[in-house]
């Protein structure tokens, strides 16, 4: 036998491997200044309703990451701090490493949570070996060092996801790491689902988009579109066809003014003619003229030429009412083209040769989907055949920890207790397809009913400490906090609990809250909790008067006759000298327990 703190140690007990040594509390709550050392094994916390006991629980949630309000800062200060000394091994060593996080002194871990509050506004930081990390961080190392039971957690036993994971947790390192196949097969099998969902989607667009170009490319393949600039061209044929008589008569009055006039009046040319005889005249005498009268030469060729144009034009011109109203149509059809696919005749062009483009990409890329509805269903074959082998294996940890769970709540009053784990099969999901249910019958004759809406609170007492011990033997954390576990039970029942948390205590460290004096007596380290009134100054606000505050003070009952009297005190309720004989036997009896659990 060794020793720590004091307290003796079984050598054939498990090593504790981060045990809380010292947890340290300012300004939370109704606890102004407190630090407590923790020992191994069996720590207990008592005191009157209301003396702050499930405060201390509490502190230790949130150092741990827990859920906090601004109603755990201490009235009149904006600032809480909360930190927990634990001793560590080199399994968390090494997973601290990863999160790049060094031990101090080799093997001591402090985490501390600081909660403040600012114009309404709660924050808190989280830190570890003072280095700053988030709250998953926290999450998983809260998993890797302490577990907090209450009577509460009744409520999540009706939860089938809860039992779900606590039967997991249970069932060794062989069922989580086939939950993890399960979880990869389930992602496996929802990519697949996925992309048959998207092909279907997918081919249902493919064949509206292939409706949409067919319809686009027959609709302006029929509209025989090859010139960019045929509007325009058809624009301007428009209007000759339709002013025919007026271009006719203006044609015309332009070769009689310049060629040939029925009446009197000169033409053009005529005056043309005049000029040039005239500067021939003057050439004869001024060569430096020959220029200007090889212009006016050309002038009158040219305004011959002309003539000679337009009449033929104004001749060849015919009224041609069919070919009007074709034209008439055809600028219809391509006016209502370019409101379609313009803005203009060449954009409408451009467009067709595209969507031509796309058709025959899309009808060559027509696939089948059978292929994917293969792929799916392989995928989901073997979701289940990994859910079929995770139900196989929860059903062996359920037939094993039904039998084992019987085991341990036998030794607490409930001899013809009867417990099942009933696994119905559900949707496969990323956790399996189970449900999970508590079956329960504390009573002979009683069917089995949900634990959650059969067990009384006693009853669920009792349940939650077996359940706790049957994990105690598998992976857990090396601290369990209990709160008023023993609530709702007396005598004989209360004694089981007494011993069973103290079984606990020498495969881990337990914090236990408790009411009962048969629980305490057991205790390894026992603190007892109260309130204290005490006037505190405050010199700015009050001038220096001082007020009075309630806070919480935590002694440790470091001697027998402290832990007698706090004993009588539970009992009783007051040290009469038959509270005192009691508080005696019970410490009596509790030592013969250890020294019995030492010879076995």
């Amino acid at each position: 036998m060794g020793y720590f703190d004091g307290i003796p140690v079984l050598s054939t007990a498990r090593r504790f491997s981060w045990m809380l040594r010292v947890l340290r509390i300012e300004n939370f709550a109704l606890i102004d200044q407190l630090e407590l050392e923790f020992g191994q094994r069996l720590n207990v916390l008592t005191g009157e309703t209301g003396a702050g006991k499930s405060i201390i629980l509490d502190a230790i949630d949130a150092v741990l990451g827990g859920k906090v309000s601004s109603r755990v800062i201490r009235t009149g200060t904006n600032r809480s701090l909360v930190e927990a000394t634990f001793v560590a091994d080199s399994a968390l060593a090494n997973w601290l490493s990863e999160q790049e996080i060094d031990l101090i002194d080799d093997n001591l871990l402090i985490v501390s949570r600081e909660i403040s509050i600012t114009a309404n506004n709660v924050r808190s930081r989280s830190r570890i070996n003072g280095v700053l990390v988030n709250r998953q961080v926290m999450n998983e190392l809260r998993e890797r060092l302490v577990e907090i039971t209450a009577q509460g957690q009744s409520v999540l036993v009706g939860q089938s996801s809860q039992v779900r994971d606590w039967l997991d947790v249970y069932g060794g390192s062989t069922l989580p790491q086939h939950r993890d196949v399960v979880a990869s097969a389930y992602v496996t099998y929802q990519q697949a689902h996925l992309a048959l969902e998207q092909r279907r989607t997918s081919d249902r667009e493919r064949l509206q988009q292939l409706d949409l170009l067919t319809y686009q490319v027959t609709e302006l393949g029929a509209a025989n579109l090859d010139d960019p600039d045929e509007f325009e061209l058809l624009q301007q044929e428009r209007e000759r066809l339709t002013h025919v008589v007026d271009l006719q008569h203006m044609s015309y009055k332009i070769y009689q003014a310049l060629y040939q006039n029925d009446g009197d009046a000169l033409t053009v040319t005529d005056l043309l003619g005049d000029s040039e005889g005239a500067l021939t005249d003057m050439v004869e005498y001024d060569k430096e003229l020959q220029p200007l009268l090889d212009l006016i030469c050309d002038a009158q060729t040219a305004v011959c030429e002309v003539a000679r144009q337009i009449n033929a034009y104004g001749e060849n011109l015919e009224a041609d009412p069919q070919r009007l109203e074709e034209v008439e149509e055809r600028i219809r059809e391509l006016k209502q083209i370019i409101r379609k696919y313009g803005p203009t005749l060449a954009d409408a062009i451009a467009h067709y040769n595209r969507t031509q483009a796309e058709l025959a990409a899309l009808t060559n890329s027509e696939q089948s989907i059978e292929s994917l509805e293969k792929q799916e269903k392989a995928c989901f074959d073997k979701l289940i055949k990994a859910c079929n082998k995770l139900t196989q294996l929860r059903r062996q940890a359920g037939e094993k920890l039904e039998a084992e769970l019987i085991r341990e709540l036998k030794p607490l009053a409930m001899e013809k207790v009867q417990f099942k784990v009933d696994i119905t099969p559900t949707t496969p999901t990323s956790t399996g397809a189970d449900k999970i249910t508590f079956m329960f019958s504390p009573n002979p004759g009683e069917p089995l009913q949900p634990l959650s809406e059969t067990a009384s609170g006693g009853e669920m007492s009792r349940f939650l400490l077996a359940l706790k011990a049957c994990f105690s033997l598998q992976e857990a954390p090396d601290t369990m906090v209990f709160d008023e576990i023993d609530v709702g039970v007396s005598g004989r029942v209360a004694q089981s609990i007494a011993e069973k948390l103290h079984q606990i205590s020498y495969t881990q460290q337990v914090l236990c809250v408790t009411h009962q004096p048969l629980v305490a007596a057991m205790a390894d380290r026992h603190f007892r909790v109260s309130k204290q009134v005490i006037n505190e100054a405050h010199q700015k606000e009050n001038n220096g008067h001082a007020d009075e505050r309630t806070v919480v003070r935590v002694v440790t009952l470091d001697n027998l006759t402290k832990r007698r009297d706090e004993l009588a005190q539970l009992a009783g309720g007051k040290s009469a000298q038959d509270a005192i004989a009691f508080a005696d036997s019970l410490l009596v009896q509790a030592q013969h327990h250890r020294n019995k659990l030492a010879t076995d």
